[in-house]
């Protein structure tokens, strides 16, 4: 898979992920990422640190651009932690460790190496998210998630799922919602 077609590939997921995921500057992304998958591996079987340099340089371009934050989960060696900036969750319980290819993934690792001043949590509650190769995010999501159908449906061989999250509707029959926040 070369560099090149991994970061068109990721510049049509981003430009279409934040057309229809409506996010707002503050908001949180969560991504889970296969790098193994990308490559046409089975997950968790061939970290690639360059296809993670690719993938992460493009999408945290535009999540900077945004004004929102990304949250880089972490495979499940390290329970699916993540790494996230600081400033994006101020006072979050952080844990102790630093990603690594095969302990944490390539992705998590360039996440830990770019941000200003990264942490690790064990869970966090997104705005929305990117599935990169069937890594589940879902448990890092708000609740309630709705799925972003998306044209892009894979980077290299790594099938690609997204979400938005909604608040819930609470009242019953007699409640009226805001419909900018469906």
């Amino acid at each position: 898979m070369k560099t090149q077609e991994v970061c068109a590939q990721t510049r049509a997921l981003m430009e279409e992920f934040l057309e229809k995921a409506a996010l707002k500057a503050g908001d949180i992304v969560v991504v889970g990422c296969s790098t193994s998958e990308i490559t046409g591996c089975r997950i968790g079987t061939n970290s690639d640190p360059d296809v993670a340099e690719a993938v992460f340089g493009v999408i945290y371009e535009y999540i900077l651009k945004n004004g929102l934050y990304l949250a880089a989960q972490c495979c499940e060696h390290l329970n699916r932690a993540l790494i996230v900036e600081r400033a994006a969750l101020p006072g979050a319980e952080q844990v102790n460790v630093v990603p690594q290819p095969k302990a944490g993934g390539s992705f998590a690792t360039r996440a830990y190496a770019h941000f200003t001043d990264p942490i690790a949590v064990e869970e966090i509650k997104a705005d929305a998210g990117i599935d990169i190769g069937s890594t589940f995010i879902g448990m890092h999501l708000k609740k309630v998630a709705v799925p972003i159908k998306l044209d892009t449906r894979s980077i290299g061989g790594a099938v690609v799922t997204a979400a938005r999250t909604r608040p819930k509707f609470i009242g019953g029959s007699r409640a009226v919602y805001d419909e900018k926040m469906l």
